[in-house]
């Protein structure tokens, strides 16, 4: 099982420039997404690979948690320091926090 992190450590390292992977179709990406997350859906998760930061943690997010536990898993597995967001961008936004919509600012 992948590492997790909750949505509060989550916020800190977002407000400090983490590098963030949503792991969702771009649909529900463009729907609402945490600012700056990086589009990469689980359904194209190995072409996104070589495009992925080295040497900085990645923080992967999903709709709920059960898709990005997964994609995180397979990046610490490639050798990435990565971890999973419990409670995904529905708990992102359950919490007040802001998202906003349209296309990525850059897939990754």
């Amino acid at each position: 099982m992948a590492r997790e992190v909750d949505l509060w450590t989550f916020a800190a390292a977002w407000t400090a420039g983490a590098v963030v992977l949503d792991v969702r179709e771009s649909v529900e990406y463009r729907g609402a997404h945490v600012s700056g997350a990086h589009l990469a859906p689980l359904s194209a998760l190995a072409a996104a690979l070589p495009r992925v930061p080295e040497g900085r943690t990645v923080y992967v997010i999903c709709a709920g948690g059960n898709r990005s536990q997964w994609a995180a898993g397979r990046l610490a597995a490639a050798g990435m320091d990565a971890l999973s967001v419990a409670g995904g961008t529905r708990g992102w936004i359950g919490t007040g926090r802001p998202v906003v919509t349209g296309s990525a600012p850059g897939a990754v």
